[in-house]
């Protein structure tokens, strides 16, 4: 059994709901980014996305883009950011960790070899945002044929028609964009994306979790309540790009955690 299939186990047997927490590899530059890592499991982390940075991401909204630059910057790499992953490893074995980005760097880096390194040293699922379902054979057939999750983006505009393609060969949980946008842009009403969660939950038995623009506890916990999982990102990515006290940044992942699975906020 996976680790995000076990964790998504666990939570449903205690009756909580995913906490999914973004940060970019390397950024502002790599202690600081290791520390920081190292820091979201015990600050409520349920599954941890980690960002591959890239010069030219089209959904990202200003904060993540600068935490890109950032990142490359400071000399980051598709290599460093799965040595990152091998260092988190050798400490900590039961947390998810999923990498995100762009198909750019993996196949600049090599497919079989970036797969074949990411089972290796412990990496649970992909989100590449740029490969759609007709492009599977690139990447998300062979990654899921080597044990790797292939985490798939579903938005507003996935009508009913187009959904079970996305889900075809969707694995580990369906990441549902909560507005039609980049990251980081107007928070989502979650009376609006209710319906949209209910329906994706409709035809598939994955968990569906949700992201794009949860800033606050409080928008955290209304999400937590239509959905298995939340995400935050730029909020998160905000503070690490001031280059605030790395325990000021986890004690701000630690309060969002709480307010997924608090009773109020």
């Amino acid at each position: 059994m996976s680790r995000l299939t076990s964790k998504f186990d666990q939570l449903r047997s205690n009756n909580q709901k995913a906490f999914i927490a973004y940060i970019m590899a390397g950024d502002p530059n790599p202690e600081y980014s290791r520390k920081v890592l190292e820091g979201l499991p015990n600050a409520g982390v349920d599954i941890i996305e980690l960002g591959i940075p890239f010069t030219d991401p089209m959904a990202d909204g200003p904060t993540i883009q600068l935490a890109g630059q950032r990142a490359l910057a400071a000399g980051q790499t598709v290599s460093k950011t799965l040595s990152m992953v091998r260092d988190f490893r050798k400490t900590e074995n039961e947390t998810p960790i999923i990498l995100m980005g762009y198909y750019n760097p993996i196949y600049s880096y090599g497919v079989e070899r970036f797969i074949k390194e990411s089972v290796e040293i412990g990496v649970d699922g992909l989100i590449i945002v740029d490969l759609p379902p007709e492009e599977d054979q690139e990447l998300c057939i062979p990654a899921n044929e080597a044990g790797l999750s292939f985490i798939r983006l579903a938005t507003p505009t996935t009508d009913d028609k187009r959904l079970p393609r996305v889900l075809e060969n969707t694995s580990g949980f369906v990441y549902f964009v909560s507005i039609t946008g980049i990251t980081g842009a107007r928070a989502p009403k979650p009376e609006e994306v209710a319906p949209d969660v209910a329906r994706i939950k409709m035809a598939t038995d994955l968990p569906v979790c949700v992201g794009f623009g949860v800033k606050t506890p409080e928008m955290a916990k209304a999400i937590s309540n239509i959905a298995d999982g939340v995400v935050v990102g730029s909020s998160i990515v905000n503070l690490i790009g001031e280059e605030r006290p790395v325990k000021e940044v986890l004690e701000f992942v630690q309060n969002l955690s709480e307010g997924v699975n608090s009773q109020t906020v």
